[in-house]
């Protein structure tokens, strides 16, 4: 009996605590350190209450986060789905980071849908979600956003051709014969690894033509210039190769 009592009194006491630090972390009145502190301390909790409240600190930008991780360490992923439909870009973006963290595939096409989202600090994340799964289911939904070019496409693409599943092969032609630089040089590098002869005349073609990737067109500051040309030479010598083997 006493041991009953004991559990229980254990059990309420647990219980007030949990209270108590929810009531601190909604507390818009507290400090940022307050509230922080509360946010930690119930990290690893995963009743309904917890998760209702770490969803809507999320909008909350000095506690997003550490509510994001608490989301998905309890596995909230009703509040992190919900959370991909949320008007601020910013909870968007840190619940489609965290969303693909699972590797679940029936998280894939929210994912998915999200990686097409006009804000690009929401579309890379959720693209970074993608990445991180090492099935092959996900390889449809990585083909149909590299169609799109872009950065997103240009991730999507790279991280296709790594199940060396060759129905990259004709998105990476499509975006070959395009007038993105980035993509095309993407393309190259995919048909290096998993084209074959049918890619030699095109990528000759480009070879011959002394191509550069200009620097501004990369975005990267001061590094410098990608040779294009260089790439499909080499890409002709991989194909080449692997034919003889």
């Amino acid at each position: 009996m006493r041991m009953i009592v004991s559990v229980a009194l254990l059990c309420a006491s647990s219980l007030a605590a949990e209270n108590d630090a929810v009531a601190r972390l909604l507390n818009s009145k507290g400090t940022v350190s307050q509230r922080a502190d509360a946010c930690f301390e119930l990290r690893g909790e995963k009743s309904p209450a917890v998760a209702a409240a770490m969803r809507k600190v999320l909008e909350v930008n000095s506690l997003r986060a550490c509510a994001g991780r608490n989301l998905r360490e309890a596995g909230a992923l009703a509040e992190l789905k919900d959370a991909l439909a949320d008007e601020n870009p910013d909870v968007r973006a840190i619940a489609a980071r965290e969303l693909g963290t699972f590797g679940r595939p029936d998280l894939l096409d929210a994912l998915s849908k999200a990686a097409w989202d006009p804000n690009m600090m929401v579309s890379t994340s959720a693209m970074q979600g993608l990445a991180e799964y090492q099935i092959p289911a996900v390889v449809p939904y990585l083909i149909d956003l590299a169609k799109s070019g872009g950065m997103v496409g240009a991730m999507a693409l790279r991280r296709a051709a790594q199940f060396k599943d060759p129905a990259v092969l004709p998105v990476a032609r499509q975006l070959l014969g395009g007038n993105e630089a980035t993509a095309r040089l993407d393309a190259i590098r995919v048909l290096a690894d998993l084209g074959g002869a049918s890619d030699v005349d095109a990528l000759q073609k480009i070879a011959e033509r002394n191509e550069q990737l200009s620097v501004t067109g990369r975005g990267f500051g001061m590094m410098p210039g990608v040779d294009l040309s260089k790439a499909a030479a080499n890409a002709v010598e991989s194909i080449k190769a692997r034919a003889t083997r």
